[in-house]
């Protein structure tokens, strides 16, 4: 399968409509005239996957109050992402993309670097999007832990 390059700013955004943890579809261009911080991530309900969840869900005041809603995205099933949401407390969508063609779009899965070996996987990465649905911002392969300080850093607020 061809691979997009990555997304840079100024680029538009690839649309999409994914269902949330709850089986409601979500689509992007349909938060335009918002801001909106798009994260994917490999796997709900792991450490470092829940951690990146809850800075996200601790943040989302300050995110909103600067205008910018959240959105993640894995490939997990509706189920697994409804009781991720649940035990977490979030109050943000996570979004399914099982047959990934959103993290091919994005460019966020194929080869990576995981504990020295070479393999195929989700590359964990957010992008910034704009209210006119362009990316402003594209971070790629990212960290869990410091992740939303060095986001708010370079979005121009918080820590």
């Amino acid at each position: 399968m061809e691979r997009m390059t990555h997304l840079e700013p100024g680029m538009p955004a690839p649309d999409f409509t994914l269902p949330d943890q709850d089986g409601r579809p979500v689509t992007l261009s349909d938060l335009r005239g918002r801001k909106v911080v798009v994260y994917f991530y490999p796997q709900a309900l792991t450490s470092a996957c829940q951690q990146q969840a809850c800075d996200f869900r601790d943040r989302l005041p300050d995110l909103a109050e600067h205008g910018y809603a959240v959105l993640g995205v894995s490939r997990d099933p509706v189920e697994r992402l409804a009781r991720a949401h649940e035990e977490d407390d979030l109050t943000f969508p996570l979004l399914s993309d099982e047959d990934l063609l959103v993290h091919r779009a994005w460019d966020t899965f194929g080869e990576k670097n995981s504990y020295g070996r070479v393999v195929e996987g989700v590359r964990r990465s957010t992008f910034v999007i704009d209210e006119d649905g362009v990316v402003t911002h594209a971070f790629y392969n990212t960290k869990a832990k410091g992740h939303l300080e060095m986001l708010q850093k370079r979005l121009g607020f918080g820590a």
